[in-house]
């Protein structure tokens, strides 16, 4: 079979049909493309036509932030500790330059000791976010400054200006109190975010400082007030062609910061000390400001505001005296016989009759054990005990009230405790208990009679700071109430709660008087441990003190004289004045001294209670009046009779314990070995 081609014929109508539709199909897109353009471009010019305003100026305009005036730390007086001083200074913003290091290069030729810190300054700038000023070098004399600004035209993106940095007038007097600033660090904005919070624009300013110690950083919030900024036009090469006065807005300064301190006792505590370590804290007694804290050797802050170099930051941190540690509250110590009016007021709780008496003759015995007294005293009664620093009159009665009270009775004077005084790294100290010694020590959880005449002296595990001293000490100068430390005096006006907004001391009146009587003696019978050293040499004003000798570690049965600083024994001194009016607690700790409280701390304790006493209008006035008559007759029998011991029946140790221990050799200043 044979198949035939097949013929197809298509309609000419047909045809002209789906051309049509093609046509129509791409004319009505075209026309709702057309219509879409339209609405979008009415949309921009017309809808939209201020936001991209907004956004073209934004690419003419740049908003450069400047960092507010930090707020001013002052003393009591109004002195000014912490402020800002003119600072003249140059910046680079890489957003506004057209060669980075070809600017270094030529900003190298104008100020040639940036090219040391070139890499440094590199970093600097690509951390920054875009268009922040970079300071390039900060405190540029008068001529550095005037030749930056004759190139100014030349050097696109860098600039000269004069700011606020951060100064410390008094050096390292108030350097652990005031602390320091600093850059802030990756670590900072890291903090913020992990505290859920977005960092301010203003940190990432590589001229921004924030508070990096002491109250600078505590009270940092309040000091750094409210960044301002500088809207300004710029060309199409970044140099800036004008300033938009409209768009700019001030800075809002930080808040000022009174304190209780005063910038004269301070600085003189800070002298007295010269090159030894250690810590001093004074205190009203009446409102529990704090006058002075200090701790030695110090440091000048001013090195940290620009960045301390890495060698002089090494120095300080690697000096054995430690003078980046705050010891005034982060420096614990034995408190050795400071700690004796403690345990006297604590064997009055426990119902010890102060006028038994103890015979010391230089020993004692508990047990198996038997613990040195510096000297051989005689017979002792409370306020002889005190007078002396006789240990053997504690070491005999201290287990008649115990550790645990002895240990309660201080926290009510203030040990093992930290203070809201606007600063942290308190260091709590130890007062140990029955129940310490049943957590620290599982396989001996018994407390020993042994261990508690340790802690009736103050040694064993017990340690305490300068400021806890003061307080005890000012608690029992004021008698009355259970003050508290104020270090911060008013916040941008605001006054800050007083110290004596407190209760009641929990002690009965004549028990505290007790004590007094006792440190009082010490200071001013010639018979006492400081009566040479506590004259202050004021009118008729009459320190009362305590001395205090810590051992720093095991003597054996070695000496406890060593020439090697870091075995010395602490020295400590706490005293009280006037005696008749109390007005000023002080407290002292010398570090290491070697030389026994009497020596190296009631000498200190005596020129810096001095400046106190002749910094009070009251006191000074006091201190310019005539002297009275000199008493005749009975008084004056009665006055050279004062601090004599009567007679009582007397409690000899050797009878009780049927030993005889030679007495040791005395301590040369004063004060023994506290065993």
């Amino acid at each position: 079979m044979s198949s035939e081609p097949s013929i197809y014929f298509t309609d000419a109508n047909e045809r002209q049909g789906s051309f049509l539709r093609r046509t129509f199909v791409l004319g009505g897109a075209t026309a709702i493309g057309i219509t879409a353009l339209m609405v979008r471009l009415g949309q921009l010019q017309v809808v939209q036509a201020g936001q991209y305003a907004t956004l073209a100026s934004n690419n003419q305009f740049n908003f450069r932030l400047s960092p507010p005036p930090r707020g001013r730390i002052l003393d009591r007086n109004g002195v000014v500790i912490a402020g800002n001083r003119p600072s003249f200074r140059v910046l680079v913003v890489r957003d506004e330059t057209k060669d980075l290091d070809q600017t270094l290069d030529l900003l190298g030729q104008l100020l040639p000791d940036t090219l040391n810190r070139r890499r440094a300054i590199i970093r600097d700038v690509n951390a920054a976010r875009p268009f922040s000023p970079v300071p390039v070098k900060s405190d540029l004399n008068w001529e550095e400054f005037s030749r930056v600004n004759l190139y100014a035209n030349e050097l696109p993106g860098v600039m000269a200006d004069m700011n606020q940095a951060r100064f410390y007038p008094y050096g390292g007097a108030f350097a652990h109190v005031i602390g320091y600033v600093a850059k802030v660090a990756d670590r900072d904005i890291k903090a913020i975010r992990d505290r859920g919070e977005e960092p301010q624009p203003i940190l990432y300013n590589p001229g921004y400082r924030i508070g990096r110690s002491g109250l600078e950083r505590s009270l940092d919030q309040d000091l750094q007030g409210v960044a301002g900024g500088t809207r300004v036009e710029v060309d199409v090469r970044g140099r800036v062609v004008a300033e938009d006065v409209g768009g700019s807005r001030q800075a809002v300064p930080g808040k000022d910061v009174v304190l209780t301190l005063d910038a004269d006792v301070q600085n003189r505590a800070l002298e007295v000390f010269d090159v030894e370590s250690g810590s001093a804290v004074v205190m009203d007694v009446r409102n529990g400001d704090i006058l002075c804290m200090v701790s030695a050797p110090s440091f000048d802050p001013n090195l940290f505001v620009g960045g301390v170099p890495t060698s002089i930051y090494r120095a300080l941190a690697d000096y054995e005296r430690k003078p980046l540690l705050d010891k005034a509250i982060g420096g614990t110590f034995p408190p050795g016989s400071t700690f004796k009016p403690t345990t006297a007021l604590a064997l009055l709780e426990a119902g010890v009759d102060p006028s038994i008496t103890v015979t010391c003759r230089g020993s004692w015995r508990t047990g198996n054990r038997t613990q040195r007294c510096w000297g051989v005293h005689g017979v002792q009664n409370m306020h002889d005990a005190i007078k002396n620093s006789c240990d053997v009159y504690f070491y005999a009665l201290c287990n008649r009230a115990g550790v645990d009270v002895i240990r309660d009775t201080a926290r009510k004077l203030g040990f093992e405790q930290t203070f809201d005084i606007g600063i942290g790294n308190q260091k709590k100290g130890l007062l140990p208990s029955t129940d310490w010694k049943r957590r620290t020590f599982p396989r001996d959880p018994v407390w020993h009679p042994g261990e508690t005449t340790s802690v009736a002296i103050g040694q064993g595990a017990v340690t305490v700071n300068a400021l806890q001293l003061a307080v005890m000490t000012a608690r029992l100068a004021n008698g009355r109430k259970a003050l508290l430390p104020r270090l911060i005096k008013s916040i941008g006006g605001v006054e800050q709660p007083s110290g004596a907004a407190v209760p009641d001391l929990p002690f009965p009146r004549d028990h505290v008087e007790i004590v007094r009587q006792g440190m009082i003696a010490v200071a001013n019978d010639r018979s006492g441990t400081a009566y040479r050293q506590s004259q202050l040499g004021l009118g008729d004003i009459q320190m009362a003190g305590k001395t205090g000798t810590a051992q720093s570690r095991d003597y054996g049965t070695g000496s406890r004289k060593s020439d090697v600083w870091a075995l010395k024994d602490h020295n400590l001194f706490v005293a009280f004045a006037p005696v008749d009016a109390p007005r000023y607690a002080v407290a002292v700790i010398v570090e290491h001294g070697g030389k026994g409280g009497a020596t190296a701390g009631a000498p200190r304790a005596r020129e810096i209670m001095r400046t106190a006493l002749l910094k009070d209008p009251e006191m000074l006035e006091r201190i310019q009046r005539p002297p009275p008559p000199e008493p005749v007759g009975p008084a004056a029998a009665e006055d050279a009779n004062f601090g004599a011991a009567p007679e009582q029946a007397v409690f000899d140790p050797d009878a009780r314990t049927g030993v005889t221990v030679a007495a040791p050799d005395l301590h040369p200043d004063g004060e023994g070995p506290p065993q």
